[in-house]
């Protein structure tokens, strides 16, 4: 009976000791996030073209992470509280060209960086005021929401590409602090901010009690439509700045193709950096690493000389793999 025992007991600790392996893979597996696959994709993009790993392209990859980070990093909000804002590529868009239109109004030149956040919040508190306050669901608004503003975009400028060669904000897209870009140093600032919110104010705390539990987060008292008018808010200033960088960087604007499917990608960021469609799970630095693949994506494709109409097929592949795999970092378990 003893010798049972203990066999029974050697069995119990050896089946424990395997679960707490386990758990420690996943718990490391969930810390590194998706910041493997950045690893794997520069190293195998450095195989393929060694030019990818110079000072200089990645100077390059930084600039193209940009605008996608300060746009993913409005719509790591809203899908916080479970939404989604398919109007940010369509909100950049009208931004830059209010920016530039203002810029060629004489005596109004310097005001057209405000003109472009301005445009942006605007439109943003739009959405949000449709959402917060009629209830409205979120992905028809927003979508409603992606053509109007397209029409608003093209209708600034006429119809037409506004140019604006001596653009008194070009310094912003066109200038570099200690070796960095500025674009880059905007995309920073945004992040540094967003991750200050959502981890270190009240606001960030009721945005993760809105995404996890909406009704719960009625009854504690919080009020649930000044959260998602503040999301949404945020969301369109955000796209107004990347409109602004946008602009600065062209020294034009065209409300017809600028900030094209630019929501998709801001999307893929933040669902590749961690964030639950669900709501109430996520960060903004996997949301950056979520930016970071795309654009490493992006270039590492061109500079191996792939061809365009491969690439969409490779970055939505990746995209699925990529998305797959986090399903299984976060869950421990197959996807079944």
């Amino acid at each position: 009976m003893s010798d049972r025992t203990a066999t029974f007991e050697r069995s119990a600790d050896d089946g424990s000791q395997v679960k707490r392996r386990r758990e420690g893979t996943v718990h490391v597996l969930r810390t590194l996030g998706m910041l493997p696959v950045l690893v794997m994709l520069c190293i195998g993009f450095y195989v393929l073209n060694e030019r990818f790993l110079t000072f200089q392209n990645l100077s390059i990859v930084l600039q193209q992470a940009a605008i996608n980070t300060v746009l993913a990093s409005g719509m790591t909000f809203v899908i916080l509280t479970a939404g989604i804002d398919l109007s940010v590529g369509s909100v950049l868009a009208a931004s830059a060209m209010a920016a530039v239109w203002v810029s060629l109004t004489p005596g109004f030149d310097q005001f057209g960086i405000l003109a472009g956040l301005a445009m942006g919040l605007g439109l943003g508190l739009v959405n949000g005021v449709l959402i917060a306050l009629l209830r409205l669901p979120p992905f028809i608004v927003t979508l409603g929401m992606l053509t109007a503003v397209r029409g608003i975009a093209r209708l600034i400028g006429n119809d037409k590409t506004l140019v604006n060669p001596d653009l008194s904000f070009a310094w912003l897209g066109n200038s570099q602090l200690l070796g960095i870009h500025s674009l880059v140093l905007v995309a920073l600032a945004v992040v540094l901010v967003s991750w200050w919110v959502l981890r270190f104010t009240v606001l960030g705390m009721r945005i993760y009690a809105l995404g996890g539990n909406a009704a719960a987060a009625r009854l504690a008292g919080i009020r649930v439509w000044q959260v998602l008018l503040l999301v949404y808010a945020y969301a369109g200033l955000l796209a107004g700045i990347g409109g602004v960088m946008s602009a600065s960087r062209l020294y034009s604007a065209n409300g017809l193709q600028l900030g094209q499917s630019y929501e998709l990608d801001a999307i893929a960021a933040v669902i590749l950096g961690g964030t639950s469609f669900i709501g109430g799970i996520g960060s903004i630095w996997g949301t950056v690493i979520g930016a970071m693949i795309i654009a490493v994506l992006s270039n590492g494709l061109i500079l191996t000389g792939v061809p365009d109409i491969y690439q969409y097929i490779i970055k939505g592949m990746v995209i699925v793999a990529a998305v797959a795999i986090d399903r299984l970092r976060m869950t421990g378990t197959s996807p079944a």
